[in-house]
C-alpha cells in the first residue's frame, strides 16, 4: 500500500480517458510542478517506454527519467522514476462505470540509504503537496476540453 492514494470518476469513455492519461506529453497541463516533457522512446507507449520530465521544485528545475513499468491498454499502467536512492512508483487502474471511467491511483515511495530513510516522511510530504491533486486536474483536462 502506498502513501498517496486517490480515485476520481471522469465522465468520458475509458478509451478516451486512458489515451489522455497515457499521453505523457500532457503532463504539464495535468501536473502543476511539471514544466516540460521530452519523449525519449519512439512509437506507442508500452512497457519500457521512457520520457524525461522536468519539474520546478522550490524554484529549481529538476529532471527525472520516467519509465513505464506496466502497460495494459485501457486497463492499467505504472511508471517509475529513480534517482539518488529514491524510487517513486505510480500505479493507475482504469474501470468503466455507469458514470464514466474511474481512475484509481496509488503512489509508492521506496528509499535506500540511511539519509533517505530518515528523510522519507519529509519526501512524502513534498510529493503529496506536488501530486495529490493531479487526478482532479486530469479529470478537468479531459472533461473540459484538451
Amino acid at each position: 500500500m502506498g502513501f498517496l492514494e486517490k480515485s476520481v470518476v471522469v465522465k468520458r469513455p475509458i478509451q478516451e480517458v486512458f489515451a489522455a492519461a497515457a499521453d505523457f506529453s500532457n503532463s504539464p497541463q495535468i501536473m502543476e510542478p511539471v514544466v516540460a516533457v521530452e519523449l525519449l522512446t519512439d512509437g506507442p507507449v508500452r512497457k519500457g517506454y521512457q520520457f524525461k520530465e522536468i519539474r520546478e521544485i522550490r524554484g529549481r528545475k529538476v529532471p527525472s527519467i520516467i519509465e513505464v513499468t506496466e502497460f495494459d491498454e485501457n486497463v492499467k499502467y505504472a511508471v517509475r522514476s529513480r534517482q539518488q536512492g529514491i524510487e517513486l512508483n505510480y500505479f493507475y487502474t482504469f474501470t468503466q462505470t455507469s458514470e464514466g471511467t474511474r481512475i484509481d491511483f496509488n503512489g509508492e515511495l521506496i528509499t535506500e540509504g540511511i539519509r533517505n530513510k530518515l528523510a522519507k516522511p519529509f519526501l512524502q510530504k513534498i510529493i503529496k503537496k506536488e501530486d495529490q491533486n493531479h487526478l482532479e486536474h486530469l479529470k478537468d483536462y479531459i472533461e473540459n476540453g484538451q
